[in-house]
């Protein structure tokens, strides 16, 4: 199995609203999946106007899943709300991820999606410290995910949720850059 990956553009949008519409990324994503509300929301990121990177991830050329990767710091009413509750490194960037097709869950494609993308993104971002990711606590194969992929939960934090129908209970995943030899 090989994994790859690539910006998102505008040409993914059909299928990104087709996953965002699947039970199992609506439970967690909760997004509009009109053609209006995905050019709204990710065609910022798309033509670069936006400071994310949203990351089409293909398993041996068939896209199953999307990545959205950026740094903390770019977005300061999030990281306000993170930093009154967690302790945020400097230079930390944050993963947010869905897997499409529901016949590809629960099969630890997840985790090698996050160990990827963690250990591309030292390359990739030579600068960043660490990656810092709140889950709500209810999304089970989410934080598990991470945990496999070598995350630590370190701090339980009272979040805004992405789903109004949720509370406010998340946990947050820690990986530091990792030490050389």
């Amino acid at each position: 199995m090989t994994l790859t990956w690539r910006r998102l553009t505008t040409a993914d949008f059909p299928l990104l609203a087709e996953w965002l519409a699947r039970p199992h990324v609506a439970r967690w994503w909760n997004h509009e999946t009109s053609p209006e509300a995905v050019e709204r929301d990710f065609g910022p990121a798309a033509r670069g106007e936006e400071p994310s990177e949203d990351l089409l991830v293909a398993v041996d050329g068939e896209p199953v899943a999307l990545v959205q990767r950026c740094w903390i710091a770019d977005y300061p009413q999030y990281m306000g709300e993170l930093a009154d509750q967690a302790e945020i490194p400097d230079r930390a960037m944050t993963l947010d991820y869905l897997i499409g097709g529901p016949e590809r869950t629960g099969q630890g494609l997840g985790t090698r999606i996050l160990r990827a993308v963690a250990e591309a993104t030292w390359t990739d971002h030579p600068t960043a410290t660490a990656l810092v990711i709140p889950v709500h606590a209810d999304n089970r194969a989410s934080w598990r995910a991470l945990e496999k992929a070598g995350f630590h939960r370190y701090v339980e934090a009272d979040l805004e949720p992405d789903n109004p129908a949720d509370d406010r209970r998340h946990y947050v995943y820690r990986l530091d850059r990792p030490q050389g030899p």
